[in-house]
């Protein structure tokens, strides 16, 4: 009970701590609101009221119904312009796009050739240039193509295949990135703060308080994983109700608690990684180093960026080493799919394993950094 009493007032010290902290507290509220609202609507998906200015060479029939093409809500109603205004314009801004639609363009077109269309994409906005110029090749290619069969229609093949996306009827891309940037910043934040703890217990001389007083090593550990654990985990249930559901409206498909103990089995595994860098690292850029140098791996090499099928087979083997692997998997198969606990409980093992040596590994290390 003594030691449980230690653990409790420790932990309730770290928080206090923590709520002095106003950088830290503006990370955790930046990740998990601003960070997630951006990876869900930061790339659009198509281009939105994306403006075009177009100079008409040919005034053919051909290139007026590539202009009437472009409507809204794609593209704003094409303005037609000269030479003189189509740099003028896209250095000012008014245009992201500029057609130039060559002249004697039908003529090419029906004689056979294959004429040129020039397009001139504005960088800067990236945003509506990153799908915006994809569209326009399409649109092109649309109505040139039926202008050469002299009628619009849709050409149907004797045998058809039609798909059918389960989870993700429209592939919204936005529902992907939000609920993987929380994945992602349950990651990140819970080795960040768990480190960080142990730092300042060191920059505010209170880590030699601590030696002097009858506290062992795995009650100061303890007490950090599991007060930044439940900070962590906090956040995350808050940012995936108010900004996942409520503010994105995007739906979560499985059960919100199931979720959550997946959450903190991955916590006891990266908050003593936390610990971990904390022994380590002397300051807080170093510790920021240290976060860098496997951050970024994990994150990327774990399937929260890219499937790890398309990685290779030594790749996936040696991830399987990773906490964010299986926290990854269980998290996309529970949020996406509908996962019960019958389907996931291998991951869940896993990270009860993962995270026992982890925290083992960390503790040793703390008792040495500490004598």
């Amino acid at each position: 009970m003594l030691s449980l009493s230690n653990i409790l007032q420790l932990g309730i010290k770290e928080l206090r701590s923590l709520y002095h902290d106003p950088a830290l507290l503006l990370l955790i509220a930046f990740s998990f609101i601003v960070g997630v609202y951006s990876s869900a609507t930061g790339v659009p998906e198509i281009p939105h009221r994306a403006s075009i200015g177009v100079i008409d060479e040919d005034q053919s029939q051909a290139s007026n119904r590539i202009v009437n093409a472009f409507q809204m809500p794609y593209f704003l109603k094409p303005v037609p312009i000269d030479f003189t205004q189509m740099d003028r314009g896209m250095d000012a801004g008014i245009y992201t796009f500029t057609l130039d639609i060559p002249s004697r363009f039908q003529q090419d077109l029906l004689a056979g050739r294959q004429p040129t269309v020039q397009v001139n994409v504005d960088a800067t906005q990236v945003s509506q240039a990153f799908t915006g110029a994809g569209y326009i090749q399409q649109i092109i290619g649309a109505e040139v193509g039926e202008f050469l069969k002299r009628y619009r229609g849709v050409e149907v093949d004797e045998v058809t295949s039609i798909m059918h996306m389960e989870f993700n009827p429209n592939l919204v891309t936005s529902w992907f990135g939000a609920i993987n940037e929380v994945i992602n910043n349950i990651t990140m934040l819970s080795i960040i703060l768990t480190g960080a703890a142990l730092i300042r217990e060191r920059e505010h001389g209170t880590i030699e308080h601590l030696l002097v007083m009858p506290i062992r090593p795995f009650e100061i550990m303890v007490s950090k994983v599991w007060s930044m654990g439940l900070v962590v985990l906090v956040a995350a249930g808050l940012s995936m109700f108010f900004v996942v559901e409520k503010w994105l409206q995007i739906p979560i498909h499985g059960s919100f608690a199931l979720f959550l103990g997946g959450a903190a089995l991955h916590l006891f595994a990266t908050t003593s990684i936390g610990i971990f860098y904390g022994t380590l690292a002397r300051s807080m850029p170093q510790l920021g180093l240290l976060i860098i140098l496997t951050l970024i791996p994990l994150q990327i090499l774990s399937g929260g960026v890219t499937p790890r099928e398309s990685m290779p087979v030594a790749v996936q083997n040696i991830m399987l080493a990773a906490p964010t692997t299986h926290f990854v998997e269980l998290s996309q198969a529970i949020l996406f799919r509908g996962a019960s606990f019958s389907v996931i409980w291998p991951q869940l093992l896993a990270l009860t394993v993962i995270g026992s040596i982890f925290f083992v590994v960390a503790l040793s290390r703390l008792r040495k950094s500490l004598n």
